[in-house]
């Protein structure tokens, strides 16, 4: 039945209309938020969706299937949402990395709309076919989340429509309303724009092999144990370390250990990770100790992973996150979980 998470009260087809729409809501926030580049962002613009479905639902005549019909409508309210706004960025679309590794990376930005990381757990879980889970997975990767905010609103959604969804483009015009003709030339513009702002990242893969799984708990157990040399046999030479709404970020092992170093590590103790995923890569919810004893909420940490070790930590310094993936603000000090050799 429809309840007021909808924003409607219930009505004599509710019942219908739940049955109908219901198993799209998980795809629609997925494709809202590949969008938007916002989990809460995507929630609205699901619900705007449903709600508009519900007050249009007398006259859906059946001429499209409900999917294409509710993609029609996420896709206009997304556009609508984004009009007059500019792009979700990370702290390395904006400027070059900071050249000084062991002094703070400036006041938060905290006017700036950056991307934000969505959990595993809110997609990624209906196919019946684990080979479509890894897809799903596979086109919610940070990188390419954030290279999408590159693209102009339309040729945005035309790109997830035929590209990560592999919508046919005579559907995709019919749900713009446009011509296939201009489809595909929005498509091409989009896959060029898209190739500038997301170069081919090497070996990336999920944490599935017992190796990968052992890294990333090695990694948390380095954090905890304030173990400096341990993170340095597992970065890249080129690894990137980002800190949004820190604007500073830096590339570079050696860069970035020596920032760790100075300003995050502290003494062994000082921190807890608890492992989660989030855009379909292995990520810790991360608490910092305070003074009263106990663990403050402090970023969502996302790790890129690949064969030759660690390439990126994006560290979403925003407790606000933790309610989403369903993690408190506080944890006491004498609550202790063992970190698992995975995400």
């Amino acid at each position: 039945m429809l309840t007021g998470a909808h924003g409607v009260t219930d009505g004599p087809d509710s019942a219908d209309f739940e049955r109908l729409t219901g198993p799209f809501r998980e795809e629609l926030l997925a494709y809202c938020y590949r969008m938007l580049g916002s989990v809460q962002d995507a929630e609205d613009q699901v619900q705007e969706t449903m709600l508009r479905a519900w007050r249009s639902y007398g006259g859906f005549e059946g001429r499209s299937s409900v999917r294409t019909w509710l993609y029609r409508i996420a896709t206009n309210a997304c556009l609508r949402a984004l009009e007059n706004r500019g792009r979700r960025p990370l702290p390395s679309g904006l400027g070059a990395p900071a050249q000084e590794a062991d002094t703070p990376t400036g006041a938060a930005r905290t006017e700036v709309p950056w991307l934000e990381p969505i959990p595993d757990a809110l997609f990624g879980t209906s196919p019946a076919d684990p080979a479509a889970i890894v897809v799903s997975r596979t086109s919610m990767r940070l990188a390419l989340i954030a290279a999408l905010q590159y693209l102009p609103p339309r040729q945005r959604a035309v790109l997830i429509l035929r590209d990560v969804l592999r919508w046919r483009a005579a559907e995709v015009a019919g749900l713009l309303r446009i011509s296939t003709v201009a489809v595909n030339s929005l498509l091409q513009r989009a896959r060029t724009q898209l190739e500038l702002a997301a170069p081919a990242e090497d070996d990336i893969r999920e944490p599935a092999r017992l190796a990968d799984r052992d890294l990333v708990g090695r990694y948390a157990a380095a954090f905890e144990n304030a173990d400096l040399a341990a993170l340095v046999r597992m970065l890249r030479e080129d690894a990137v370390l980002e800190m949004p709404p820190q604007p500073g970020w830096f590339r570079g092992r050696d860069a970035v250990v020596r920032f760790l170093g100075a300003q995050v590590l502290g003494r062994p103790g000082d921190w807890r990770m608890v492992p989660t995923a989030a855009n379909g890569q292995p990520a810790f919810a991360a608490y910092l100790r305070d003074d009263d004893g106990g663990y403050r909420a402090h970023g969502i940490w996302v790790l890129t992973l690949t064969g030759t070790g660690l390439s990126r930590i994006v560290s979403f310094n925003d407790p606000g996150l933790f309610p989403v993936f369903g993690f408190p603000s506080w944890r006491p000090a004498g609550e202790r979980e063992p970190v698992p050799c995975g995400g």
